[in-house]
């Protein structure tokens, strides 16, 4: 409807074009609005993980509805999945400070545990001022300095509840009905979205849940040699693994290897072939050459379309002798305190990819204090560099190792990870599998 003035009569010139120009009014608004929602939601569907959707849903619905504050509860219904708060203007403490107040007394609270009278946004104009809330979250809102407040809650089409955003205002407001309005189309779309991310974020927990359980769980303890070992897990779950296991007479089998590809089928193949080369270690162990060429048979038998690299190494800690064999797999690396230096191995293709493989085994001694380090490929690939230059990267860590971290083998690891990735040592934004195992000499 467009509104006339009866208080005043307009110009006879400019009656006809009242109405048109607030036409156009509400028009550039609506042209606006859809902009602004264009806009935010491109720079939401660009988020790839729940954190970083959490912080964008957080941030663009305080530019929606003009609040300066904020925090998201991520709580999806039925306890399966991620949880999460966040802040937005607060620090860790302030949402302590607010999650002291009971869950009823809150409109998020209710949302979150389910009643049925809280499942609409609420805004609170006045909180300090509103005797009908509880006395707590007057209390709170006064030592943390907001007013005012707006809720939102999150629910998904297909996964339900997810969770609820509130907007905090520093002096007693509400939104307009039109920003109510832009945020509630917002929060929809941005449900969806991470409803799909919470679903990948499951998924990837599960795999990463059955790759830990399909690696060893301890290390054996031999006299004369001590073990370390670090995985870093690839989004997707890769095949790449590492083994150690006690053999008779003191002796240590050490294995590395990976599986192509990635997901549920890399790690069921590397489940079953890390089983049959324990196995063959077993039987016939001092023989590398004989446990890899066992191996490749059981590739072809349970693996036929599979290629696989790998590498094993029978040990004697006591006379310090490592007598190894590779399958189309990295060198190890020696590094003490007098030489860091990749150990010459024969040049060999992956298990599966000819039709009968076959490669001399190699014998070299560490001296003592010495570490060896058995790797996979995922660790040069994690660089982002050309072959050439991963190798050199991973030469020049180890050989940087601080003399004080030498003892340790599971420091030299963390050295080696913390220098040659380029995320570091607790990142986890890497495509490739690593796996890596360290054996210091005594």
């Amino acid at each position: 409807m467009v509104p006339v003035s009866t208080h005043t009569a307009a110009p006879t010139e400019a009656a006809p074009s009242a109405p048109g120009a607030f036409l156009q009014d509400r028009l550039a608004g609506w042209v606006s609005d859809l902009t602004t929602l264009h806009e935010l939601t491109e720079r939401l569907a660009g988020t790839s993980t729940v954190d970083s959707a959490l912080h964008e849903l957080l941030s663009a619905g305080a530019a929606l509805v003009g609040a300066g504050r904020g925090l998201l509860v991520l709580e999806p219904a039925g306890g399966d999945g991620p949880s999460r708060t966040i802040g937005l203007g607060l620090a860790h403490a302030e949402l302590g400070h607010i999650e002291t107040v009971p869950r009823n007394a809150t409109a998020h609270g209710r949302f979150l545990e389910g009643l049925p009278e809280a499942d609409t946004p609420l805004a609170s104009p006045d909180i300090l001022g509103d005797t009908g809330l509880d006395p707590r979250c007057r209390a709170v809102a006064a030592q943390l300095g907001y007013a005012a407040s707006y809720t939102q809650p999150l629910t998904a089409g297909t996964a339900g509840r997810l969770g609820a955003a509130v907007w905090l205002y520093d002096e007693p407001a509400q939104p307009l009905e039109r920003q109510c309005h832009l945020v509630g189309v917002y929060a929809r779309y941005a449900s969806e979205h991470l409803a799909r991310l919470v679903e990948l974020e499951r998924a990837r927990a599960d795999v990463a849940a059955l790759a830990e359980e399909l690696r060893p769980s301890r290390l054996p303890r031999i006299p004369g040699v001590r073990l370390a070992a670090r995985h870093r897990a690839a989004p997707g779950g890769g095949g790449h693994w590492y083994d150690a296991l006690p053999l008779p007479d003191d002796a240590l089998g050490l294995a590395v290897g990976s599986v192509g590809g990635s997901g549920p089928s890399a790690l069921a193949a590397m489940g079953r072939l890390r089983a049959g080369l324990r196995a063959y270690a077993v039987m016939e162990g001092e023989d590398p050459v004989a446990v890899l060429s066992d191996l490749e048979l059981f590739l072809r038998l349970t693996e036929p379309a599979t290629a696989v690299t790998a590498l094993y190494a029978y040990c004697e800690p006591d006379r310090r002798t490592i007598l190894l064999a590779g399958a189309g797999h990295t060198p190890p690396l020696v590094t003490g305190e007098r030489r860091t230096e990749f150990v010459e191995t024969t040049l060999s293709a992956p298990l599966g990819m000819l039709s009968c493989w076959e490669a001399p085994s190699v014998e070299f001694e560490p001296l003592p204090g010495e570490t060896v380090l058995f790797y996979t490929d995922g660790l040069l690939r994690r660089t982002g560099s050309t072959t050439d230059r991963a190798f050199a990267r991973l030469h020049a860590a180890a050989a940087g190792v601080p003399k004080a971290l030498r003892q340790d083998p599971g420091m030299v690891a963390d050295h080696i990870l913390r220098v040659v990735l380029p995320d570091g040592l607790d990142g986890s934004d890497g495509t490739e599998d690593v796996a890596l195992l360290a054996a210091r000499f005594d």
